[in-house]
């Protein structure tokens, strides 16, 4: 206790010692990330490794060090997804209390996080654990700290609320909080207001927020609408959806392919692929060209229907037409043929996909290689699951089982 006294004396009198002197330094883990090898990573190699170590690890305290071990901040894409996972993992494990110490030593040991867009990655972080009262603590105390409480703040604080689904807190952050600590709202916190009306079954509420909008003289945008058309195509409010496309022409906002997509998309989510691919033609008949999400999206639509065949027939002429489908696009048409027994097509898509180095999940694979199986192709199945230890080896021994039980 009494070095822990002594260090804590001796960084608040010198605080660019704190890297050097904190007992937790990322250098006594560093054997954690590279355990292999001596030669120092650099800071996008720790980033890399601290992900690829927790997306398998389970212990909530070794989650901490590999975190600290690699330093992460957040001013790169690998280290938000990083911290964002060990958050998701901690939550899962039910260690809150190590997800307040690890956050609160963050801002005791590293004074160059202590900056306005690690506060609000910070408040991110507690709402996707649940715990917004912390949220609303740090957001309080950010002028003990040095920082102005300002609009990314505040959407951070919004956005963390709707993260733990507490909607009611949404509404109230946004009514008083604004007024409350003198911060004025921008567009950016509209939308994440309309975003958790429609999240939360009420998307008639948007109209006043758009509203409000126009009377602070923000202008809404084709985000402002597009996240009001999915809300009311969640809630089957049709006629809704025609009166945002007015509002758009009445605000000079464009409907573009972004807001065709997004329709195409929610359309295809209620299992209106009819309707939906109508629209992708009337589209083509404006003069507007789809593009890969487009029909990435209908494919999705026609699998969650049984559409199978429609959707085998667009995903050619997608590639045909110089599209290049998203990993998820492979993944969603391997599982569905696979459902559907059709493991031929299945395993033709799989391997076009595994091609690009995509490689669907385990249930799917498994799915694919036991039906490959018993239609008489085990050579096959026996040649992907070979790919499968290749890629993945900490699971060759369950592709091993997998394996022993195929028909011989």
């Amino acid at each position: 206790m009494a070095s822990i006294t002594k260090l804590r004396f001796i960084t608040k009198q010198n605080p660019q010692n704190i890297r050097t002197l904190h007992p937790l330094h990322p250098r006594h883990f560093s054997s954690i990330l590279n355990p292999d090898s001596t030669t120092p990573l650099s800071s996008k190699e720790k980033s890399r490794a601290a992900l690829s170590l927790l997306k398998s690890e389970k212990n909530p305290e070794r989650i901490i060090e590999i975190c600290r071990a690699a330093s992460l901040t957040p001013d790169t894409h690998l280290d938000r997804v990083a911290f964002s996972l060990a958050i998701s993992k901690l939550k899962e494990l039910n260690y809150y209390e190590g997800i307040r110490n690890f956050i609160d030593e963050l801002f005791k040991t590293r004074p160059d996080l202590v900056t306005e867009k690690f506060v609000a990655n910070a408040i991110v972080y507690y709402g996707q654990a649940g715990l917004l009262n912390n949220a609303l603590q740090l957001f309080d105390k950010m002028p003990q700290l040095g920082l102005r409480q300002n609009a990314r703040a505040l959407n951070a604080l919004l956005f963390s609320c709707m993260l733990a689904k507490n909607y009611d807190e949404v509404k109230r952050v946004y009514l008083d909080f604004p007024g409350k600590y003198g911060v004025k709202a921008n567009v950016d916190t509209y939308n994440t207001v309309i975003k958790a009306f429609c999240e939360s079954g009420s998307a008639s509420s948007c109209y006043s927020v758009t509203a409000e909008m126009v009377r602070k003289k923000c202008k809404p945008n084709a985000t402002t609408f597009g996240v009001m058309i999915a809300g009311f195509y969640k809630e089957e409010k049709f006629d809704d959806v025609g009166r945002v496309l007015e509002m758009m022409k009445k605000h000079d906002v464009s409907v573009g392919l972004g807001t065709y997509n997004i329709r195409i998309q929610s359309l295809c989510k209620l299992k209106r692929t009819v309707e939906a691919k109508a629209l992708l033609d009337g589209m083509q008949s404006r003069g507007m060209k789809p593009n890969s999400v487009t029909y990435s999206h209908l494919i999705h639509g026609y699998c969650r229907e049984g559409k199978l065949n429609e959707a085998k027939e667009l995903f050619k002429k997608m590639n045909s037409y110089g599209f290049k489908p998203e990993s998820d696009c492979y993944f969603t048409l391997v599982h569905y043929l696979c459902k559907s027994g059709d493991f031929e097509a299945a395993l033709e898509i799989c391997k076009k996909s595994m091609e690009k180095d995509w490689f669907p999940n385990f249930s799917t694979m498994k799915l694919l290689v036991e039906g490959l199986a018993n239609s008489s192709k085990v050579d096959e199945a026996k040649e992907l699951i070979e790919s499968m230890k290749n890629k993945f080896p900490k699971k060759a021994d369950v592709w091993s089982e997998v394996e022993e039980k195929l028909p011989k």
